[in-house]
C-alpha cells in the first residue's frame, strides 16, 4: 500500500448544515460500515461541530488524522481503527 492511498479517504461524507449530536451520529454509523483501517473525509460546519465531533470521535476509539480549514467548512480525516476495543 502506498503512502499516497494512506491519505487517500475512502468515503466521503458532507454533514455542513447537520446539527450536533446528529453528525456525529451519521459519522460513526458511516465509520462503522467501513472496513477496518479505512479512512473518512467528513465535512463539518465551524462552530460547535467542528469543536465537538473530532473529540467525540476520539474518546469512542477513532483516530481523527488530520483536520483541515476549508474556509467555509471545516475536512475532518478519521480513520476506522483494525481493531475496536
Amino acid at each position: 500500500m502506498s503512502v499516497s492511498s494512506l491519505s487517500t479517504p475512502n468515503a466521503q461524507l458532507d454533514l455542513r448544515g447537520t446539527p450536533c449530536p446528529i453528525n456525529f451520529v451519521r459519522t460513526k454509523l458511516r465509520l462503522e460500515q467501513m472496513n477496518p483501517g479505512e479512512l473518512l473525509e467528513v465535512w463539518l460546519d465551524s462552530g460547535e461541530p467542528i469543536e465537538q465531533v473530532p473529540d467525540s470521535l476520539t474518546m469512542a476509539g477513532y483516530q481523527v488524522e488530520k483536520i483541515t480549514d476549508c474556509v467555509s467548512y471545516f475536512s475532518l480525516l478519521v480513520r476506522r481503527p483494525v481493531t475496536v476495543s
